[in-house]
């Protein structure tokens, strides 16, 4: 069962709504937000950096500026940006919900509900959805937590197709439900879907026919990401027990290296470092490692640069400034943020100053949003981070990293959905 709803008006206003309306229409309409648009999982270039400039050196006690701040719901997925508009997903019981609001007021401008009976193996944090979606031209891809990738007219929420990753095509399900976010390339969609030959999917993003599935492997929470080595364009994939490479146009196996975490819990994407190095990191036993990618004709071979088990990433990003990585590091104890040299894996500094946290890097400064809904702006270096103004925005559980479009930062957690301009 399906259902759309849109902002509706009474035929016949009564005088007082009327007056309102009047004195509505006098009020200047905020200005459209400006900057370059976050159309997916990690921003323009996937790796939770933007090029925003302008940027405050520092805020006054009270915070930024909020521009606005509404209910939402249940779920953890990123806040798109395209066209003055923002695109989400959350849940309400019952029901997962797409959602496009406009930027400048929080305004819903359409949703599309669909009915779902998923139930987390942890209700404590709650039934997602977990992915982020994805911003294609005038279309909009979603996947829901039971596999339930879709295209919508982004203009409407009209729905241009369905494929269900789980039913249809027998995808590996997931205690914790579906948490992948889709990954474009040219004209196809590609996706984990996992299991015996379909490890990973394509579909054309037109009219969702399948491309190519292929592959074996047990899908795990993690998102793919593009990367380039030396000319070859490879779609990377982190799994329940390895990490690996396909082809995005007829997606075959380009490399394999083991990386494995208990209970199949591989969360965090990828991160594409300079000097064709991959960093992954896992909690629950598997660590971090880097790996050194070459290409050798028509094929690319991997090698192992470091491990560390005490080096995990949890469910949250890694940033990368220069040849530093940082990170929340550790699982279910402290978290500290911490800085790291990505070719040696040694620690430059540890800071415990926030919970777990994710990450967006602009303008030479760093965004931290800790799981308790406290902002904070910091500055990094080899010698330590600097931690300039910290204020206190959200409240229920903020996993969901932030999306930074030219100075206007948008956040969520699981009960609000919120605007602040963080120019200077």
């Amino acid at each position: 069962m399906t259902r759309r709803v849109f902002l509706s008006y009474s035929i016949a206003p009564s005088l007082a709504a009327q007056t309102r309306r009047t004195k509505k229409a006098t009020e200047p309409k905020p200005a459209p937000i400006q900057g370059t648009p976050w159309p997916q999982w990690g921003g323009p270039g996937r790796d939770f950096l933007a090029d925003s400039k302008g940027l405050a050196e520092s805020w006054p006690a009270t915070g930024p500026r909020q521009l606005w701040k509404r209910p939402l719901g249940e779920g953890y997925s990123c806040l798109l940006f395209q066209d003055n508009v923002i695109y989400t997903m959350y849940g309400r019981p019952g029901q997962e919900v797409v959602l496009a609001a406009d930027a400048s007021t929080g305004k819903t401008l359409w949703e599309y509900a669909t009915a779902i009976t998923f139930r987390s193996d942890a209700p404590d944090m709650g039934n997602g959805p977990h992915a982020s979606g994805l911003v294609a031209g005038s279309r909009l891809f979603t996947v829901g937590v039971t596999g339930r990738l879709q295209c919508l007219d982004r203009m409407t929420g009209k729905v241009l197709w369905t494929q269900m990753l789980w039913s249809d095509h027998q995808g590996s399900r997931l205690v914790y439900g579906y948490a992948s976010s889709p990954l474009p390339y040219r004209d196809l969609l590609v996706v984990p879907v996992g299991g015996d030959g379909r490890a990973m999917a394509a579909f054309r993003q037109a009219d969702g026919s399948l491309a190519w599935i292929k592959n074996q492997a047990g899908n795990a929470y993690s998102s793919p990401v593009l990367i380039n080595v030396d000319g070859l364009d490879q779609v990377v994939q982190l799994m329940q027990k390895s990490v690996f490479a396909v082809n995005p146009l007829n997606g075959d196996l380009q490399w394999h290296s083991s990386h494995e975490a208990g209970y199949g819990l591989n969360v965090a994407t990828p991160v594409w470092t300079p000097g064709n190095l991959l960093f992954v990191s896992s909690a629950y036993g598997g660590g971090s490692r880097m790996l050194e990618l070459r290409r050798d004709g028509n094929a690319v071979k991997v090698r192992e640069l470091w491990h560390s088990p005490k080096l995990r990433i949890h469910h949250g990003n890694a940033v990368r400034l220069g040849e530093m990585l940082i990170f929340s590091n550790g699982d279910f104890g402290p978290a500290p943020l911490t800085g790291i040299d990505a070719k040696t894996g040694s620690i430059h500094w540890q800071d415990r100053q926030f919970p777990k946290s994710t990450l967006v890097a602009a303008d030479g400064k760093i965004l931290i949003l800790d799981q308790d809904g406290n902002l904070a702006l910091a500055k990094a270096s080899l010698q330590g981070l600097q931690v300039v103004s910290k204020t206190s925005l959200l409240t229920n559980l903020s996993w969901t990293p932030p999306t930074l479009v030219g100075t206007t930062l948008f956040l969520r957690d699981r009960n609000t959905m919120m605007a602040v301009d963080l120019g200077a």
